[in-house]
């Protein structure tokens, strides 16, 4: 295909990647994923981007079909040419890095660790001259180069870096939320153009006007479809064929392989399966097929294939027909002419990948072979490629108790790698297997991880018992563990699980008890649901202690709520704290979502809802990079206490329906809770009680306390003394299991709704105070100061109010705050609106990055903490400075 013609009406196109450069080089990061079926031109215009001689430095890869369950094959391909500045980098990325590219041994690294580190080689290069990344083909990327590369593309910002990537129309959730260009079909006029170019005659308007059609302009289908036909022939267009466009363009490509040579048809499918477009390999293994260098200039002559320094296919169609044309018999051929010349020690991953796909039965060698590289892809974090490795070793295995063995560990890999669709079959077929009790026991455990992972409500619960009943004989720990997650499971499914928490802790009952965290959470969630919190209390807090300890991090999900039933806010802030560093230190990919968005409810209760916004916009940012999704509660109890209705009512009636829609009853406490908050806040009670009274007529586990005050409120403000009384009784059962200011100040704070007892306020002010909790304490001030107003105190009124309004308006909380205004000006004092000064206010990644340069971490420090490279914290820093109006880091502490 010729430029003039690859790029013919494209301006658009080109305008925008100019636009692109422009922005590299004046030192800003752009991201842009290239959108559009195969051959609509996508492979031209990034030939067009690394040749423009604004570019600067340009590295480039390509995702191959053939080589998608091969971990880090395309940023392999990307990074080799940058590990130049491989030293530049901290010594846990750097080895991180080092790891996952095979090129020394060490601990199998976490993805957000491999991506940090890929972040930040960019960014090294990119400090000489800009750099242009360019990745075609994504969709056949194997899953970690798409996991790291998403990463990357969420966390760029100021280190003059372009990455542009080529895709086909999405599918799934490849590469969704980035800025995107669409590459459609050539305008009409252009269209004709094109085609008029490869027409071989005269050709009537309205024909030409039908495969315009036919083709919807698409430029590759243009030159290529009229390629065999005659001007007779496509009189009648293409044929109305009903199979699409790209196949069709495909089954082009195939037929005129087929009309090729035989040895030039075995060189085009050699280089289909050789990935890496490595001549001298190729030719090396065409020498052992007997194929010789003449067979190459059919291939070059009809425009299929160029063979210079590396082969290059003319569009990846002809590489995806020469390989599925091919006969089963030539491909294995192939496959082993590649794995005699792939050298084993160098590339022993992919020596094994091309014996198993030359092997047309079992062969234990090439099983065995296939389970070693499935053990150095894990060493390395490539949990979808051992899974693949592992499979086919599996098929290769005649031996039914190897075959099984092997078939099972697949199927922890998959489930490792997040693949949770794919163990279901591979856990059946581990089952036509002899399994020794503890494989069935743990095929028990991994069905219903499975299902709890794809629904945590009640579905999960009936799997994860029968699970912990086959462990209990063989892994007692284990079986506490797997009880423990069925009995969160049953919280989680709440007043949707009909009588799922009963049987749950009834089956539980007879695991013995363990010492470790899972094991005294266990005992103290069991004696809670039996014999109520007072008893309980000790049990939990005596868990809390045990897990803040623990560097594993699978029971925050659960610990976050035990910190909440026992009252105590500094374990909450504390422990999600520690979490959270952990979790980044670590690199943890499936624990890091989870980390950040229990930080952000902590942070919301403690009236920093910026930075708890920041961590949700993190943590979603993750999600869509990576899959595991955030908690969906928090974002909607920080909405509800930012007090902004139409949104805070929209997030409250989402969560709903989903709870709804997968049974998870617990989720349904927190949004009639959030909504109670909301109105409380904005002062519509009788909206307030009546999803009180929804949020409290179930038990939900670290829920029903926070709900039982707002019912306080609303029921005391509504005049139904009745119901406000009693839920402060039921609020006095469980603050009084514990002896916490948290518990202490709402107790007072409920007594003093109920009673109007002065020392009462005052007493929930004072320990609420003591807390770190400002959202509470504020609120008790506001209803100290309503209370005071009203009984004709307006000196003593204006001092609560004033304190409470200026809290409640510097953190966001708008809705308590307008009511704390309301009642100031009652008071006859003149509220003042917030006035935006003349210092910028921070986002809520600059106040992160501003907090943490104050407590003297370097920029790597910062940028290993945010995921963010140091050149974009400088640049982050120098604005922060600017809007602070300061000059130094030691400053910033002051401001």
């Amino acid at each position: 295909m010729h430029a003039e013609n690859e790029l013919r009406g494209r301006r658009r196109e080109r305008e925008t990647l100019d636009r692109l450069l422009r922005d590299v080089r004046a030192g800003h990061s752009r991201v842009l994923v290239l959108r559009g079926e195969a051959g609509a031109g996508k492979t031209a215009l990034l030939d067009y981007l690394a040749g423009r001689p604004s570019a600067g430095r340009v590295v480039r890869a390509a995702g191959v079909e053939p080589e998608t369950e091969l971990a880090y094959s395309a940023l392999q391909q990307l990074c080799a040419p940058l590990l130049e500045h491989l030293d530049r980098l901290p010594e846990p990325q750097r080895a991180a890095l080092a790891t996952a590219f095979g090129l020394s041994a060490g601990q199998p690294p976490e993805a957000l660790i491999v991506g940090l580190a890929v972040l930040g080689l960019l960014a090294e290069a990119a400090s000489e001259r800009p750099l242009v990344v360019v990745v075609d083909d994504a969709q056949w990327l194997d899953r970690m180069s798409e996991v790291i590369l998403t990463f990357v593309a969420r966390r760029l910002d100021a280190e003059s870096v372009a990455l542009v990537l080529a895709a086909r129309p999405a599918d799934g959730q490849l590469f969704t939320g980035l800025p995107e260009l669409q590459v459609d079909g050539l305008p009409d006029a252009d269209a004709r153009a094109l085609l008029d170019a490869v027409l071989p005659g005269l050709v009537d308007t309205q024909v030409r006007d039908r495969i315009i059609a036919e083709t919807r302009g698409n430029p590759l289908a243009l030159l290529e479809l009229p390629r065999e036909l005659s001007a007779a022939e496509l009189t009648f267009g293409f044929g109305g064929s009903s199979s699409s466009l790209v196949s069709r363009v495909e089954k082009s490509f195939g037929r005129r392989i087929a009309a090729l040579p035989d040895d030039t048809r075995r060189l085009l499918l050699t280089a289909a399966v050789e990935p890496v477009g490595n001549v001298v390999l190729l030719w090396r293994a065409l020498d052992r097929l007997g194929v010789g260098p003449g067979a190459a200039e059919p291939a070059e002559a009809a425009g299929l294939i160029e063979l210079g320094a590396r082969a290059r296919f003319r569009h990846p169609l002809v590489r995806s027909a020469a390989w599925r044309a091919a006969d089963p018999a030539d491909l294995r051929a192939v496959h082993q002419a590649l794995a005699d010349v792939t050298d084993a020690d160098q590339e022993p991953d992919r020596h094994a990948w091309h014996r198993a796909h030359a092997t047309a039965g079992p062969d234990a060698d090439v099983a065995a072979e296939l389970e070693r590289s499935a053990s150095r892809a894990l060493a390395r974090g490539g949990r979808a490629a051992a899974a693949s490795f592992l499979e086919r070793a599996a098929q290769l295995t005649l031996d039914p108790v190897a075959r099984s063995a092997r078939t099972l560990a697949a199927a922890q890999a998959r489930f490792a790698s997040g693949a949770f669709a794919q163990v279901g079959a591979l856990l059946a077929a581990a089952e036509l297997g002899p399994l020794d009790p503890m494989q069935q026991a743990t095929a028990e455990r991994l069905r219903a991880r499975v299902a709890f992972a794809q629904h945590t409500g009640s579905a999960a619960i009936p799997p994860l018992l029968d699970a912990a009943a086959r462990l209990t004989a063989w892994d007692p720990a284990a079986a506490r563990e797997t009880y423990l997650t069925a009995i969160g499971a049953a919280v989680n499914a709440g007043r949707l699980g009909g009588d799922a928490l009963p049987r749950a802790v009834a089956a539980a009952t007879g695991v013995p008890a363990g010492d470790e965290p899972a094991g005294r959470l266990l005992s103290g969630l069991i004696t809670w649901h039996r014999d109520g919190i007072a008893e309980a209390a000790p049990l939990l807090i005596r868990a809390a202690g045990a897990i803040g300890e623990d560097r594993d991090l699978d029971l925050l999900w659960l610990t976050g709520m035990v910190v909440n039933e026992i009252w105590d806010d500094a374990a909450f802030l504390d422990r999600t704290e520690r979490a959270i560093s952990r979790a980044r230190a670590e690199g943890t990919l499936s624990l890091l979502p989870t980390a950040l968005t229990f930080r952000a409810t902590a942070l919301t209760y403690a009236g920093r809802f910026a930075d708890a916004a920041g961590l949700l916009d993190e943590a979603g940012a993750l999600a869509q990079a990576t899959g595991p999704s955030p908690h969906p509660a928090t974002a909607v109890i920080l909405a509800a206490h930012r007090g902004r209705a139409e949104p805070a009512l929209e997030l409250i009636g989402a969560l709903t329906a989903d709870a709804r829609a997968g049974g998870a009853g617990w989720l349904l406490g927190v949004a009639e809770y959030s909504r109670a908050v909301l109105h409380n806040g904005l002062g519509n009670y009788p909206e307030a009680l009546a999803a009180a009274r929804v949020a409290t007529e179930f038990d939900d586990f670290a829920v029903t306390q926070w709900a039982l005050l707002e019912m306080v409120e609303a029921a005391a403000r509504t005049g139904e003394e009745g119901l406000a009384a009693q839920a402060r009784d039921r609020l006095a059962a469980r603050t009084g299991a514990v002896s916490t200011p948290w518990a202490r100040g709402t107790q007072a704070l409920a007594d003093a709704l109920t009673s109007g007892s002065e020392q009462h306020y005052r007493d929930a002010v004072d320990a609420l105070a003591a807390t770190r909790l400002t959202v509470q304490e504020a609120r008790a001030r506001l209803l100290y100061g309503e209370w005071l107003r009203r009984e004709n105190r307006r000196g003593d009124a204006r001092d609560q109010l004033r304190a409470a309004h200026e809290t409640l308006t510097a953190i966001g909380a708008d809705g308590f705050a307008d009511r704390a205004g309301r009642e100031l000006l009652a008071t006859g004092e003149t509220v003042r609106r917030r006035i935006a000064g003349v210092r910028e206010e921070l986002t809520a990644q600059e106040t992160q990055i501003a907090r943490l340069a104050a407590a003297g971490r370097t920029n790597p420090e910062i940028g290993s903490a945010l995921f963010l490279s140091p050149r974009t914290v400088e640049w982050h820093l120098r604005k922060i400075f600017a809007k602070l109006g300061v000059t130094s880091r030691r400053e910033l502490t002051a401001s």
